[in-house]
């Protein structure tokens, strides 16, 4: 399985379509480089932030960690728990819920992609697995597959697929930067003006 972070999240969505696309109201919360690992599934019930506080201690360095989450109404996790993910090497967080202390996580440099942040935390009663099938964002996510996040969104690529669009991504982004802008608009313009005109037949 290849690096990830030199490919944007638009060819990955241009090669995988809308069903490996995180829905829009999960974005990164303070502006962060492009991040990329394997997924570290992790499920949330409503209220509750156990098993992400038990995720940062299991988590392998590099791991994207992966919530589905219960709610928006309680944080997830705070500056503490971001601060000591960050330093055990987990990548980023990527959250379909919410989290607090944005201001430390910012200033600490650790990226974190949720639906925004409230003041108040969940608590630490639910005992879930680890690393099993989940839902963020609209996407099914299997532990292992690689997660892609950038200012345009979240991309899940499947794991069993991870070479071949790694392969396929690195070829447009080639070709992309081989074409100057005439010759893009070029090729747009004749694409646009035969679409119109099948239009009117």
């Amino acid at each position: 399985m290849g690096d990830f972070h030199a490919i944007p999240t638009t060819t990955l969505a241009d090669i995988l379509g809308k069903r490996q696309v995180m829905d829009f109201g999960i974005s990164r919360l303070w502006p962060s480089d492009r991040v990329a690992g394997p997924a570290f599934t992790v499920r949330c019930p409503k209220g509750d932030n156990l098993m992400l506080h038990a995720a940062i201690y299991r988590a392998e360095p590099g791991s994207v960690i992966v919530v589905e989450s219960g709610d928006t109404d309680f944080a997830l996790a705070g500056g503490n728990v971001c601060a000591v993910a960050h330093r055990r090497g987990v990548e980023a967080f990527v959250l379909d819920g919410v989290i607090r202390d944005i201001g430390e996580i910012r200033a600490d440099g650790f990226p974190v992609h949720a639906r925004g942040v409230v003041p108040i935390p969940g608590v630490k009663k639910s005992v879930q697995p680890l690393n099993e099938p989940i839902t963020c964002g609209g996407v099914t996510v299997h532990s292992g597959d690689v997660v892609v996040a950038d200012e345009d969104g979240i991309v899940v690529v499947p794991a069993a697929r991870a070479d071949e669009v790694l392969d396929k991504a690195r070829q447009i982004l080639a070709r992309e930067a081989e074409e100057t802008l005439d010759q893009w608009e070029a090729n747009h313009r004749a694409k646009v003006d035969a679409l119109l005109d099948q239009g009117k037949s």
